[in-house]
This record gives structure tokens, C-alpha cells and sequence, in this order.
């Protein structure tokens, strides 16, 4: 039997080798694992594949939270109704993701597709994206992904992943503009200026900021987002970094920074629930008035105008973090991605799936139904930039790459910096013992990538 079902299973690879042209779809219907995972399942596009005797290919497609958004199932859903190829999607809390795709892909049994962060060094060092990922230069998508989101996704001119989400929009400061403009509140330009900001904003019994520990990502913004004021600064220290020739630890920018982070809970700005509330709560939270400013990226207002219609997606204002007085605005290129996992024994497919999520059709459905969404990283994507958003960006002149993106072994441990962060808050490490620590696993990190530099 063994022997027929591995027999049955290579005609049904060759049968898609032979069917598939360009494009697939998917579709979703969603189900709970005992684990707690939402899991969905999906399908490819009709107008290239053919879909008879596929109906019982299912592709796996496991994805860290908050990276696939309920338009995207919508839309694997459609693909699934017409093509009948399915797509299973396994969400996984952000805190277990990164160590459970790396055991995964580390055994030979990554899913068909797999979600991971982007960024050159860290798809090469990390996921070893030449070893475990497929080379997507030849689908027809490729050449419409924006250059510098595809640099971030290429190893040796080669392109191994499509991004999910939106890359213009920023983490910034997103304020209520009413609040603001009901008690006469600038937009601070220096952190004394932000201190004395939260100051009044308490005094009139609202909460500063909402901040969200519990997820272990979220307040991990307020560092590597805000670190571009140390490339100001110190003109060319990423670079530094990047050779080993400075560490975190020692840098007056860098301490400054969480010097202010630690100030800003303490100083009561974060509330007291800051430890056990959650991001997924933030529009609920903002619109409640109850609090004024959350870290958020440019789609915040139509989150919160979906949880209340009567609150205006122009009444959420944005200005960036101005810890050690940064006024330089922090890009990203990078983002979570979709690689197909090397192993894989339904690669057409699953490359058949990509072309459907990055059509046409597909690149407005998702600009439409998510509201973070104002322009996705494709030529062929449209664009929804309100006046408030443009406004924002034009306030800052000068823009630097955020320092998970721009510096080496950064990116990879997020939630090992976002537990160090939490242990700084609870007062159980300094915050040279925090840099101390993201030192340490970047010199880890390197040494198993065989890095050069640390030799």
C-alpha cells in the first residue's frame, strides 16, 4: 500500500507540473487545533490551472499572528470555491513562531508555504533561504515587487519571497487629533517635549498610551524603530555594527532610548494594564477616548472607524517616536513574507497560489478590506493615502531604515529583545544588561552564519 500511495502521490505532482501555467487562489474556512490555532483552509486560480482531480491537494501554510488578515482568507476562500485546491492556514502565537519554523524547516517538515520576516542578512543567515526556500524569480509577480522590498527578499539576484503586508506605512506615534485639538496639544518635537505632552494628557484623566506587552512584540517598536536617531547621531554606525567593530552596549544613543522606555511606565504613561493588555485591543481603546496615542502604522484610523463609524479615520493623526529627540522618520522595506517551502511536494501549486494573491484583483481586494493596507509592496497594487497620512510623511524630511532591517542578527531575536524589555519594565534588568544581551545573541547569531566579521 505504501508503494501505491507513494505511486499516486507522484502522478499527482507530475499532473500539476504538467496543468499549472501562472496563477492560483485559494479559500478559507476556518477551524480551531486543541492548540488554540486558527486554522483556514484554501484554493488556486481557475483561469490557468486546471482543477479537475485536485481536489484533494491540500497546501499547508503556517504564518505568524497578525501577519494574515481575514480579507486574505476571504480571498483564499473565492480560490478554493473555484479551483478546489485547498490551502491550510496555521496561525501560531508571535512568542512560539520564529522556533517552531525553524524546527520545522531544520527537520525536512516545513509547511508547503511558510511565513518569515524579510530582510537580506536575515534570510540568509536565519532561514538559509537558498537551502529551505524556492527561487520565485520566474513567477510573473516578481518583477512587479517594489525594489527595495525585493532587495530585502533576494540572495544572490535571486527573489525566495512575496510580502504580505503593507511596507510604505510606518510605526509611528498615531494620536486622537481631538483630544489634541480640544485642549490645545502640540506634536512634540524632542522627548522633554513628549514627557511634558503625556503630562497634561494624564492630568486630564486619560491614559497617555496604549501599549500592549502581552503579545511580546509590540513594545519592542519603541527600540530598533527609534534607533535611526543613533544613525543620526553617529552617521555610519549600522555599518559598524555590521562589521563588529561597536557593540549595542556602550552607545549613549541606544542607552538613552531605553532609559526613556523605562521612564514612560513608570512615569504611569502607559496605564496601569500596559503588562496584560493586548494590540488587538487598540482600536477598541483609542476609540474608546480613554486613551490618546498608541505605536501604530498608517491604517490605524480605519481600524478604529470600523469599532466606531461615528469616530472619523481623519481624526487619528501621526508624528514619529521622539525618544532621544528623533525626528527622523523610520522605513522598512521589510516585512512578513511568503516563502514555499524547498521540500515541498506541491510547488506548482504553491507557486500557483502566490500568483493568485498578487494579481490585479487580489492586491485591490486586500488595499480595500484592510484598513492598515494603503499601499502594498507591487507596482500593480493601488494606493489609498489619505490627506492625514501624507501630511505626515511631508513633516519629516529626512527618513533613515529602521536597525532590524538595516543591522545584521537584529531582526531574528524581536521577541528575545521584547522579553528583555519586559524584564527592564519589572526592574529584574538594567538597560546596559538589555544591550548586553542583544550583543550576546547577535554574536550567536553570527557565529553559526559563519559571519566574517566575528571570526
Amino acid at each position: 500500500m505504501k508503494n501505491i500511495r507513494k505511486l499516486l502521490a507522484l502522478l499527482l505532482v507530475l499532473v500539476l507540473a504538467i496543468s499549472v501555467a501562472a496563477c492560483g487562489g485559494g479559500s478559507t474556512e476556518g477551524t480551531t487545533t486543541a492548540k488554540g490555532e486558527t486554522t483556514t483552509t484554501a484554493a488556486a486560480d481557475p483561469t490557468t490551472i486546471e482543477t479537475e482531480g485536485q481536489e484533494d491537494i491540500t497546501l499547508s501554510f503556517m504564518a505568524g499572528q497578525d501577519w494574515i488578515q481575514d480579507a486574505e482568507l476571504d480571498l483564499a476562500k473565492k480560490y478554493e470555491e473555484e479551483t478546489g485546491v485547498k490551502i491550510d492556514y496555521q496561525i501560531v502565537p508571535a512568542d512560539q513562531y520564529t522556533n517552531l519554523m525553524m524546527t520545522k524547516l531544520n527537520t525536512g517538515e516545513g509547511t508547503d508555504i511558510f511565513g518569515s520576516q524579510s530582510g537580506k542578512f536575515d534570510i540568509q543567515t536565519s532561514i538559509n533561504v537558498e537551502k529551505n526556500a524556492v527561487d520565485l524569480s520566474d513567477s510573473t509577480w516578481a518583477s512587479k515587487v517594489e525594489e527595495l522590498a525585493a532587495a530585502e527578499l533576494s540572495v544572490n539576484g535571486k527573489i525566495y519571497g512575496q510580502p504580505i503586508q503593507d511596507l510604505s506605512a510606518v510605526w509611528a506615534v498615531a494620536y486622537n487629533k481631538k483630544i489634541f485639538e480640544d485642549n490645545n496639544l502640540e506634536i512634540p518635537t524632542s522627548y522633554d517635549e513628549f514627557k511634558q505632552l503625556c503630562e497634561t494628557i494624564k492630568g486630564l484623566g486619560i491614559i497617555p498610551i496604549y501599549e500592549a506587552v502581552s503579545d511580546g512584540w509590540h513594545h519592542t517598536l519603541w527600540f530598533p524603530e527609534t534607533c535611526v536617531v543613533a544613525e543620526t547621531n553617529t552617521p555610519g554606525l549600522a555599518d559598524k555594527l555590521n562589521n563588529n567593530e561597536v557593540t549595542f552596549k556602550g552607545d549613549k544613543t541606544f542607552t538613552t532610548i531605553l532609559t526613556q522606555i523605562n521612564e514612560m511606565a513608570a512615569n504611569g504613561y502607559w496605564g496601569d494594564n500596559y503588562m496584560s493588555n493586548q494590540y488587538a485591543d487598540a482600536p477598541k481603546n483609542i476609540a474608546s477616548g480613554e486613551y490618546a496615542m498608541t505605536i501604530a502604522n498608517q491604517g490605524l484610523g480605519t481600524e478604529v472607524n470600523a469599532v466606531d463609524p461615528n469616530f472619523p479615520v481623519d481624526q487619528i493623526g501621526y508624528f514619529v517616536a521622539p525618544l532621544a529627540d528623533n525626528q527622523t522618520l523610520n522605513v522598512n522595506p521589510s516585512g512578513p513574507a511568503r516563502f514555499i517551502f524547498s521540500g515541498s511536494k506541491n510547488i506548482d501549486a504553491a507557486k500557483a497560489y502566490l500568483e493568485y494573491l498578487a494579481t490585479d484583483e487580489s492586491l485591490t481586494y486586500l488595499t480595500e478590506n484592510v484598513g492598515k493596507f494603503n499601499k502594498l509592496a507591487y507596482s500593480n497594487a493601488p494606493s489609498t493615502y489619505s490627506e492625514t497620512i501624507k501630511e505626515f510623511y511631508d513633516r519629516y524630511p529626512k527618513s533613515s531604515t529602521v536597525y532590524q532591517t538595516a543591522v545584521k542578527y537584529v531582526n531574528p531575536q524581536w521577541m528575545e529583545i521584547g522579553s528583555s524589555l519586559s524584564a527592564m519594565l519589572l526592574g529584574e534588568m538594567s538597560e546596559e544588561e538589555v544591550l548586553e544581551d542583544i550583543d550576546k545573541n547577535r554574536a550567536e547569531q553570527a557565529k553559526a552564519a559563519s559571519d566574517e566579521a566575528w571570526n
